[in-house]
């Protein structure tokens, strides 16, 4: 039987099959896949637990009875026999990483984690999108070392998951002033991603100081603004590499680098791996 074919067997049956796994978590698939025109999946029912990402474009995610629209960032995740779909659009992409894993015969207290939720959070250009993608790379190596560190991974994307779903809602029920002025200085980041910008920008956007904004920034979106500047810088530069032939130096200049090494050192750095690494780890079947 395939590696690919042990998502869909029962937990107990996978133990035995799984090298270099010898204590929970267990991760039976980790992979990114782009859906061919056309394809979809009705009706399924796992017997693991499933985290489905998009990394890009568009899917129907209904999870039993709930329907769910996912877009570009969307992390869902659902515990066993829990029936669910998967349905694209047909003039859209779909690209997603999926992770299927179990503890075995151990509870994983997921209601107490998660709170009935489905739909985790936005979590593009988040370290958790990292994180998963980190995950993908080493679960595509044989070892004992790779899959300790997938298992590691993994559960620091539950964790920080679960702690984003707190701390957003804490933050969705707290209305602020200066959240339009927030909303200012990040539509000019998204705007402007291509050019040099200072703090200074950010101020005469606003009219706020240099400390207010980035206390704002801290409290409300959890990094600096070069940070989030940063951020969309990646996922613009993700989003080249898969819709464009252009070459590394060419999305580098597209996203605000004049240096295409300065570009790669940062996106390694911030991802875990290169660009070029994102890029093999596409699947197209």
């Amino acid at each position: 039987m395939e590696r690919s074919d042990w998502s869909g067997m029962q937990p107990a049956e996978t133990i035995g099959k799984l090298p270099d796994f010898h204590f929970p978590p267990y991760i039976t698939l980790a992979h990114m896949f782009n859906a061919p025109k056309g394809w979809k999946i009705r009706d399924r029912e796992m017997t693991q637990f499933v985290l489905q990402y998009v990394v890009d474009g568009y899917c129907r995610y209904p999870v039993g009875d709930v329907p769910y629209e996912t877009r570009k960032g969307d992390l869902l995740f659902h515990p066993p026999h829990e029936r669910h779909s998967i349905l694209p659009a047909d003039d859209q992409p779909y690209i997603c990483i999926s992770i299927v894993f179990h503890f075995g015969a151990s509870a994983f207290p997921y209601d107490d984690l998660f709170q009935n939720r489905h739909l985790l959070g936005n979590f593009a250009g988040h370290p958790v999108e990292s994180l998963l993608s980190q995950l993908v790379t080493h679960y595509r190596q044989p070892g004992l070392f790779h899959q300790i560190q997938c298992q590691s991974l993994l559960m620091r994307i539950l964790a920080e998951t679960a702690q984003w779903g707190s701390a957003h809602n804490e933050h969705t029920n707290t209305e602020s002033q200066n959240m339009p002025k927030l909303v200012l200085i990040k539509n000019h980041l998204s705007e402007h991603y291509d050019r040099e910008i200072r703090i200074e920008d950010l101020e005469n956007v606003s009219g706020l100081t240099k400390n207010y904004i980035l206390a704002l920034f801290r409290k409300h979106v959890g990094m600096s603004p070069m940070q989030y500047l940063t951020r969309i810088r990646i996922g613009k530069a993700k989003e080249l590499a898969i819709q464009s032939n252009l070459s590394i130096g060419e999305i580098a200049l597209k996203v605000g680098y004049s240096d295409v090494h300065t570009f790669g050192r940062m996106y390694k750095k911030k991802t875990g791996q290169s660009l070029t690494q994102f890029c093999s780890n596409l699947i197209y079947s």
